[in-house]
Parts: C-alpha cells; sequence; structure tokens
C-alpha cells in the first residue's frame, strides 16, 4: 500500500492499518478501532466454537454460533470501514467556514456517523451470548479466549456507546438543545442505554468465569 491509498481494514495489513491510526488524521479513528475489537471477538467465538465438541442437542446451537461468528468478523471490518468514512465526513464539516452550511453539514454528519457507529453497536449487541453460551459450555480449554474475546466485545460496545453519545450530543454546536436532539432521534438516543445495559452484561458474564479464567487469583 502507498503513501495515497486509504488504509481499510478489508485490504491493508494489521500494520499498515495500525501505523494509519496512529497519525493525526482521524480516519482511521476510534470508531474504526470498535469494528476491528469486534471483528477480533467474533474470530476468538469463531475459533471456540470450532474447537467445542457438542452433543446431538447442543449441535444446533453450536453450529449457528460459529456461522454467525464467521459472518460477523467479515462485516465488523466492513463497519469499521464505514465508520472510516463517516469520520472523514464529520472531520470536513468542522473544517467549514462558519454559517448555515457548516452547520447543516456538521448536523447531518453527526447524524451519519451516529448511525454508523449504532449500527456497529447493534451488531455487538447481538453478539454477548453466543459468546456467553461457549462461557458455559464451549471447550474448557480456551476458557482465556473466551475472556480475551467478552474484553474485545466490551471494547466495541463501549466505543459504539461514547461515540453514539458523543456525535448527537455534536448536534448541540449549531443550536439544538440537547432535549430537543432526543426528540427527534429517539432511537439513537435509546441506542446508548441498550448500549450501557450491554457493558453491564458483559461485566458480568467475565466475573462468572473469572475463577476459571484466572484460577491463581483464589490464592
Amino acid at each position: 500500500m502507498n503513501d495515497s491509498q486509504a488504509a481499510t481494514t478489508q485490504q491493508s495489513t494489521v500494520e499498515e492499518w495500525t501505523k494509519a491510526l496512529a497519525e493525526s488524521t482521524g480516519s482511521p479513528g476510534g470508531g474504526a478501532g470498535t469494528g476491528v475489537m469486534l471483528s477480533i471477538a467474533a474470530s476468538l467465538t469463531s475459533m471456540v466454537a470450532g474447537y467445542t465438541e457438542a452433543g446431538d442437542d447442543q449441535h444446533e446451537k453450536l453450529s449457528g454460533i460459529h456461522a454467525r461468528a464467521r459472518e460477523l468478523r467479515e462485516d465488523a471490518l466492513q463497519l469499521a470501514d464505514d465508520d472510516s468514512s463517516a469520520s472523514n465526513a464529520f472531520g470536513a464539516a468542522f473544517r467549514l467556514d462558519p454559517g448555515p452550511e457548516r452547520d447543516d453539514a456538521i448536523h447531518q454528519a453527526s447524524v451519519d456517523a451516529a448511525k454508523a457507529s449504532a449500527v456497529l453497536g447493534e451488531r455487538a449487541i447481538h453478539a454477548i451470548e453466543d459468546l456467553g453460551w461457549l462461557a458455559s459450555h464451549g471447550n474448557p480449554a480456551l476458557i482465556a479466549d473466551v475472556v480475551v474475546g467478552f474484553g474485545a466485545l466490551r471494547a466495541a460496545i463501549s466505543g459504539a456507546r461514547t461515540n453514539v453519545s458523543f456525535d448527537l450530543a455534536s448536534l448541540t454546536s449549531a443550536g439544538t438543545a440537547l432535549e430537543e436532539v432526543k426528540e427527534q432521534h429517539p432511537e439513537l438516543w435509546s441506542t446508548v442505554s441498550r448500549l450501557s445495559d450491554a457493558l453491564d452484561r458483559i461485566d458480568d458474564l467475565t466475573a462468572g468465569v473469572d475463577k476459571k479464567a484466572a484460577p491463581t487469583e483464589a490464592l
């Protein structure tokens, strides 16, 4: 990849993508990072599912988890790139000269960025229970991988929650009160609450397997 090409999660090496992330450009940024973390969580879910042997009564459940994880791994990388595009538009809007055109551009870019993060966050929420099932029924030798998966999933959800909330709050820069933002975008507003609840769920699941994942802590 040469300097004129944008770093994408689907076409760049890890070295290239993280190097681009380290630059002060904002694209890729933290939002794209949430997509990568979600892809890591999905990859670990897929791996643990692949190493798990299920009885006849659990075969269908395990197969579904494995299939969803493989699909999410790819989708999350695309969502990361979508977030990078939204971030570019967001930054461009703020660089416009003050005036009505800038206000409109900021409003649209903020809504689009919030929507991109919300989609990513919702996909992460749907992945929690699959990883939770593996925490209870997966190959016990891979419990550490499950916990790392929970960590990656938590990072993705935490990032999505912050980005949606921040982007909604950015709408006030054009003079809109926060109460009005809530009325105008109720679904995005409620997404923040759902993501907060999801963080609590992940913390509960992680705490539930901590004795198995880190047995030395009991001594």
